[in-house]
């Protein structure tokens, strides 16, 4: 892993709101919330739309969690470059930025947990962590952050192609839906398995940074306000063991238990039954047993 962490953080002087973000959201918001039920009220959606909703949720959620978080940001395992490019569309397809500034953040808020310079510190409360950091121009990007991804032709691959990925994210469902049934169809798989599955994706992703920050058990590290959050990770396929997360990022799982409901470890291993991935990363039960010991002890 190339790069370096910095030991120093970065004083913001000024927090701006940042225009344009704020009116992507908004109208993304407008569409999910006014534009799905309607078109539905009228319309109605069928089996094709719903299924394109839960196809694309999964797979959506899929690139965030296994690709941007777990592969990308820390390196918890390897894999082939046709299994990181899929990756890197699916994560695209969430509209949560290029992997390079998604894991430049995440990389961040490790090293900063709750400071000044912490993307989305939750001690600036709930609505600021959820969503307020993403409609503020900030300077948190650091190259310094981004650990060697500048040099991965998979990550750089999807910078220069990031808005056609984006695009064709939307694109799907609705030709999905026009091949179907044409063009009222093709709209009613847009708005639903487009929009309103991306909204959705989004929160539930946000959930992690609010939700599991101030909400939840504390069984491995009290060094941050990460918590356990186990219903979050029903919505983000297993990402709601977070206070786990914390204390050791570099395992492939979230959740560490075979009882914990991670869907993101089975696929990791999953492909490491067919040679797609392999180098796992899995911190030792007796070292997690030890930091749980350590934080009961009051340590």
């Amino acid at each position: 892993m190339k790069g370096r962490k910095p030991t120093e953080p970065i004083i913001l002087e000024k927090r701006e709101w940042n225009p344009a973000t704020i009116v992507l959201f908004s109208l993304m918001v407008l569409l999910a919330v006014v534009a799905v039920p309607v078109f539905g009220f009228m319309h109605g959606y069928i089996w094709l739309d719903w299924t394109m909703f839960g196809v694309l949720y999964v797979v959506r959620a899929l690139g965030i969690t296994v690709g941007y978080h777990r592969l990308f940001t820390h390196r918890s395992f390897e894999c082939k470059d046709w299994i990181r490019i899929t990756l890197l569309i699916a994560g695209g397809w969430a509209l949560e930025n290029t992997a390079r500034k998604w894991c430049s953040d995440h990389a961040r808020h490790h090293a900063r947990a709750d400071q000044e310079d912490d993307p989305y510190n939750a001690k600036r409360g709930f609505w600021y962590s959820h969503i307020g950091w993403v409609l503020q121009r900030t300077t948190y990007y650091s190259e310094e952050y981004t650990f060697g991804l500048l040099e991965d032709w998979t990550v750089m691959w999807q910078e220069r192609w990031y808005v056609p990925i984006v695009l064709s994210g939307f694109a799907l469902p609705f030709l999905v839906g026009y091949i179907h049934g044409g063009w009222i169809r093709g709209l009613g798989c847009f708005l639903l398995a487009g929009f309103g599955c991306v909204f959705l994706v989004l929160n539930s992703t946000f959930c992690i940074n609010s939700v599991c920050h101030l909400w939840g058990a504390q069984p491995y590290t009290t060094s941050n306000s990460s918590r356990d959050c186990w219903w979050v990770s029903l919505i983000t396929m297993g990402e709601g063991y977070h206070n786990y997360h914390h204390a050791f990022p570099r395992d492939y799982r979230n959740g560490p238990l075979r009882r914990n409901f991670d869907p993101s470890k089975w696929f990791v291993f999953g492909l490491s039954l067919v040679g797609l991935a392999w180098n796992l990363k899995r911190i030792p039960d007796w070292k997690r047993e030890a930091a749980r010991h350590a934080v009961l002890n009051g340590g």
